[in-house]
């Protein structure tokens, strides 16, 4: 029974992560830079969305790994594919929003409009090439989240 409810909250922490990734990628973030009067606010919006998304994240990586430590009383848990691949996606949203995110922050704050600013600017050179390293991190987020959703299914189906 207790095995049931700790794979139970494994699978909603993660579907949670998912489920938040994925409407700040598909909805908030078009939605905003399709809605809002410049990309400056877009912009603002979608990194406040992120931040909150990274720490759902964070925390639900943690309860899926705690649950899964729990359920099946053994560090070797942590060791299976599934749990790996949580480990990645808390690792992926740590540098996002630990080493990446602050450098957009501090070059959006010295450029003082990213709309304004002429295209071959240092600074909005280097503010791209950031924003191109943060999807890339994010695509890796939900690449990892939908093999490791997979994996747990399979390990359900061998009894595992």
């Amino acid at each position: 029974m207790m095995a049931n409810v700790l794979r139970t909250v494994e699978f909603l922490a993660l579907s949670l992560w998912l489920g938040s990734d994925v409407f700040l990628s598909f909805v908030l973030a078009p939605g905003a830079f399709r809605i809002l009067a410049s990309r400056d606010q877009a912009g603002a919006m979608v990194g406040y969305g992120l931040f909150w998304v990274h720490l759902i994240g964070v925390v639900c990586g943690i309860v899926v790994l705690v649950s899964r430590l729990t359920r099946t009383r053994a560090f070797s848990g942590l060791a299976a594919p599934a749990a790996l691949c949580v480990l990645v996606m808390i690792a992926l949203t740590v540098v996002s929003q630990h080493a990446v995110s602050p450098k957009m922050a501090t070059l959006r704050v010295h450029m003082g409009s990213i709309q304004t600013t002429a295209a071959d600017n240092p600074l909005l050179v280097e503010f791209s090439r950031l924003h191109r390293i943060s999807v890339a991190l994010e695509s890796g987020v939900l690449l990892a989240g939908f093999l490791a959703v997979y994996l747990m299914v399979k390990e359900l189906a061998s009894g595992i």
